[in-house]
């Protein structure tokens, strides 16, 4: 796809286009109104919105604000998609594979906000925090691995 702006070259953006399109899809198949689905709507769209008016900022600030809310807006789909998972408006297992999207995008967002918030030292958390499920148990069993050959 050719590119008309600085911001379509991100990852990040590129995720977030993907993460937003994945969403409408969902929405369409949900047929029950509920809060939930409206707000996932909303935060959906707000990622790359906001990824986008971000990187058009000069100032480091201005730039760190607008990627602040998008990584807000990622952590609350994250939520709207549980809230509509308990709520069996959406099977847990569909959900997965976009949680883990999500993921991406959030330490994508991180590594962008170490870069431009003079409040970096704020952020407390490590790249690998939003670390998915089976990246975890993987990790795990690393460890454990590591572990009996030292022992």
């Amino acid at each position: 796809m050719k590119t008309y702006f600085d911001h379509e070259r991100l990852d990040v953006y590129q995720e977030a286009i993907a993460f937003c399109g994945w969403v409408g899809d969902l929405l369409g198949e949900v047929a029950a109104k509920a809060s939930a689905k409206d707000q996932l709507g909303r935060a959906s769209t707000s990622i790359p919105l906001n990824i986008a008016e971000g990187n058009g900022k000069f100032s480091n600030a201005d730039r760190a604000r607008f990627l602040e809310i998008a990584r807000g807006s990622a952590l609350e789909c994250a939520a709207s998609l549980d809230v509509l998972a308990v709520r069996k408006l959406v099977a847990k297992e569909r959900i997965i594979p976009a949680k883990e999207q999500l993921v991406r995008i959030v330490n994508m967002l991180m590594g962008m906000l170490k870069r431009f918030s003079g409040r970096a030292d704020l952020l407390a958390e490590e790249a690998g925090i939003y670390a998915s499920e089976h990246e975890q148990e993987h990790e795990e069993e690393h460890e454990e691995e590591h572990e009996e050959g030292n022992g």
